[in-house]
């Protein structure tokens, strides 16, 4: 008997998951160096809370997410600080806030040039929402 896609990834479209996931496992195979800073520290459980990274979920993929804190975090390049992209990612922010999810970004030199602040600032999101 197959699976209902929903029972694996109820986060993401059910008309998109195909494509989505295809998307997903493409990313994960071509992280950005700052994605795979974050990714080190983050691949254990991080103070009890277990992270996923590019996730699909809705008509997106999130960089990094702690489904049982509703957290997102992003790790943003140079372009996104393009205008037009600023506004995508706003309104990408505002959907899945409204579906009770907390959106936090870091640029990859944050990333890269000071992982542990990240991570402080991660775990201030886990503890102190």
């Amino acid at each position: 008997m197959e699976k209902d896609v929903t029972e694996w990834f109820e986060t993401a479209s059910i008309d998109r998951y195909d494509l989505l996931k295809e998307y997903a496992k493409e990313n994960r195979q071509h992280m950005t160096a700052a994605e795979k800073t974050l990714w080190t520290l983050l691949r254990q459980t991080v103070y009890g809370f277990k992270f996923r990274r590019q996730h699909p979920i809705n008509d997106f993929i999130a960089d990094f997410i702690c489904l049982e804190a509703k957290l997102i975090i992003e790790v943003d390049g140079a372009y996104h600080s393009e205008p037009q992209q600023q506004k995508n990612d706003q309104v990408r922010t505002d959907i899945l806030s409204d579906m009770g999810y907390k959106v936090i970004r870091f640029t990859n030199e944050e990333a890269l040039s000071n992982p542990k602040a990240v991570l402080r600032t991660i775990k201030e999101e886990l503890y102190y929402k």
